[in-house]
């Protein structure tokens, strides 16, 4: 049974963070990329993917992350992941995108360089808008 992704977007300054969770495959990263495509149209300085609730990616999925990086580059952003998952980390080692890909293991640690970004205990940023 495949799980239905859900995508929560919150913007922190000029950050953008989407948390995804549920499985990102071939029937369902075109989704994934219409709501990157969304939040890079805005130019934010920084896109964070959070991935600490994802169960499953493919190739596809995958692919739509290289677009998204490859996005942010073109408007001179920052792009980072957050994936703490031993079997998504070892995915991301053997296709070698762990050398393409800023990885960080909370999303605390992915804000720990933008400038004012807080996270509060439930894992959100503070003063963030959705």
């Amino acid at each position: 049974m495949v799980i239905e992704p859900t995508f929560e977007v919150a913007e922190y300054g000029r950050w953008a963070v989407m948390r995804v969770t549920g499985e990102i495959d071939m029937a369902t990263a075109p989704r994934l990329r219409q709501h990157v495509l969304t939040v890079t149209a805005r130019k934010p300085d920084g896109l964070v993917l959070d991935l600490d609730r994802i169960e499953f990616i493919d190739s596809t999925g995958l692919g739509v992350m290289v677009g998204a990086a490859k996005r942010m580059r073109m408007i001179d952003g920052g792009f980072r992941i957050v994936c703490s998952q031993p079997h998504l980390n070892e995915l991301f080692k053997i296709t070698r995108l762990n050398e393409v890909f800023d990885l960080y293991e909370s999303l605390e640690d992915a804000l720990a360089t933008v400038a004012g970004a807080t996270i509060d205990g439930a894992g959100n940023p503070e003063g963030a808008s959705t």
